[in-house]
């Protein structure tokens, strides 16, 4: 019997090069493992059971790269694509690293930026187009400004429409089969960007000429750092029929871009996202933009991430039978509570209703019984904060944990009683 949380192509996981093979760099310190090769991290994706991956254009062809290595690089990545049966499921461009790019790229004040950016996007197009990409993305990471006196969001917004018409009347030339899906982020690396929300990307899509083309890219860290329900923008955006790509990790509210592994924080948003996205029949990719931490080895980080999120992916369509905990060996048992078959006892001083047909109230008390042992069935598993060194870490899966109330969240544990806190008898 195949292992419901083994992932499999079929379930169209991808992953981006710049996350597998990230070298640990960040803001405060520089890499601390080696990057990996292109060609050996579609070989370990492949091992994993992924169905793509997606990249920058510099992710494969460095900034220096003459035509004719550029070629020969496309040539060898190719034949590795074929060699592993994996496929491009998005392509990108790099315009919020180089110097050039300090003020924005398709909205900088300077008109010689923009076009070099624009021109920049064209050629990447081409070598997604190349790879059979379907979708490529736009995320404006140095469209934005620190002093809102810098630029008139009014002017921005008219060169960011302005490159977007280009680009899509350079595609229907060139007539590729591709797709365009802009991607929302509050801040970071600037201040403020432009286009913050999947709700600002929706309305600046309808101005577009060729608005049918263009969808969204929503990423769960974005909308949580702007504080936004995560579940609700994705529905929104399903709703108007403009998801045509998501990135999926986890994210702290109120912290910077934090790229964590899908389901390691806020594990019922988590579950909630995975439940609305079967339930709707979306078949695009469902890709994982989470990076290995920084304190991981080179061999870690080319493999932690892929293995992680994927079971986490498949935990809520697994059997409720019979599961296994992703981050444990061990294996438990997570009952089905029948809750219809056996109604709770009368309460005191009640009548007796037959046993037959329990009445609304005593079903509304077994289906809050069930709720309670669910949840206390899902903190005995300590695998989505395996990360972090609690003691429910050591334990593993058999360890109980106080469970937190469904109605109140708070969490009951056993103590003195009113009558000892006020120095009587208990």
């Amino acid at each position: 019997m195949t292992d419901p949380l083994t992932p499999r192509p079929e379930h169209r996981f991808t992953f981006g090069l710049w996350t597998v093979g990230n070298p640990g760099r960040d803001p405060f310190g520089e890499p601390t493992r080696a990057a990996l090769d292109p060609v050996d991290t579609l070989s370990r994706l492949a091992e994993l059971g992924a169905w793509g991956i997606s990249l920058h254009d510099n992710d494969l062809v460095p900034w220096d790269a003459s035509a004719a290595e550029r070629d020969r690089i496309v040539a060898r990545f190719r034949q590795a694509l074929h060699a592993t049966g994996l496929q491009v499921g998005m392509a990108t461009t790099n315009l919020f690293t180089h110097p050039a790019f300090k003020d924005g790229a398709f909205t900088a004040n300077d008109r010689r930026v923009r076009r070099a950016a624009i021109g920049k996007a064209m050629r990447s197009i081409d070598l997604g187009a190349e790879l059979g990409a379907r979708i490529y993305v736009f995320w404006g990471g140095r469209e934005g400004t620190e002093a809102a006196v810098a630029k008139d969001p009014r002017d921005a917004l008219d060169r960011y429409r302005e490159a977007l018409d280009v680009l899509a009347d350079y595609v229907h030339a060139q007539g590729y089969d591709l797709r365009f899906a802009v991607e929302p982020k509050p801040n970071e690396p600037r201040g403020d960007i432009f286009l913050p929300t999947i709700g600002h990307a929706l309305h600046f899509i309808s101005t577009l000429q060729r608005p049918e083309m263009v969808g969204v890219n929503p990423e769960v860290a974005h909308e949580t750092m702007a504080g936004l329900s995560f579940v609700h923008g994705v529905g929104q955006a399903l709703w108007a029929g403009k998801l045509f790509h998501i990135d999926l990790n986890a994210q702290r509210i109120g912290r910077y871009d934090q790229d964590f592994r899908f389901g390691a924080e806020d594990l019922k948003e988590a579950f909630l996202l995975v439940r609305l996205l079967e339930r709707s029949g979306y078949d695009g990719p469902r890709h994982f933009d989470a990076h290995a931490y920084r304190g991981e080895d080179a061999e870690a980080s080319g493999t932690s991430p892929a293995a992680a999120c994927g079971p986490i992916w498949r935990w809520p369509s697994a059997p409720a039978t019979s599961t296994r905990c992703p981050r444990s060996p061990t294996r438990w048992r997570r009952r089905r509570h029948r809750s219809s078959r056996r109604p709770a006892a009368p309460e005191r001083g009640r009548p007796t209703r037959s046993r037959s047909r329990p009445t609304t109230s005593t079903r509304s008390r077994a289906a809050a019984t069930a709720t309670r042992r669910s949840i206390s069935s899902w903190s005995r598993c300590s695998w989505a904060c395996a990360d972090a060194p609690t003691p429910a870490r050591t334990r593993g899966c058999g360890a109980r944990t106080p469970a937190a109330s469904p109605r109140t969240g708070a969490v009951r544990r056993r103590g003195p009683g009113p009558a000892a806190r006020r120095g009587g008898r208990r």
